[in-house]
């Protein structure tokens, strides 16, 4: 069993930048796929990016160019770096490992 446990959230100004964690407690170097996600308030959970084992990534396309997701498995820990943040980027953003393991989520709040 594997715990995910995100950080790096907070309330920031539209333009600004924030990065998040998400730490595991066991390593991740087994695991192909890994994710970030993020729910609005009264919207679905939604696939923001997500990054293989070699390092292939994919993001949606509301955030390409602006959010770059990395992986460091000698730290065991997944990232999200955001740019250029807007005020339709403020959700609850978790980390994933698909079909497995999900962590508690990070509020990310983007004032106008």
């Amino acid at each position: 069993q594997v715990q995910l446990v995100e950080s790096g959230g907070g309330l920031v100004q539209a333009g600004g930048s924030l990065r998040l964690s998400c730490a595991a407690s066991g390593s991740i170097a087994g695991f192909n796929t890994m994710a970030w996600y993020r729910q609005a308030p009264g919207k679905q959970r939604e696939l923001v990016a997500t990054i293989t084992s070699d390092g292939r990534t994919i993001y949606v396309d509301s955030v390409k160019g602006r959010f770059t997701i990395s992986r460091d498995n000698s730290k065991n820990t997944l990232y999200l770096q955001m740019n250029s943040l807007k005020p339709e980027d403020t959700a609850v953003y978790y980390c994933n490992v698909p079909w497995v393991y999900w962590g508690q989520g990070t509020q990310v709040t983007v004032s106008s």
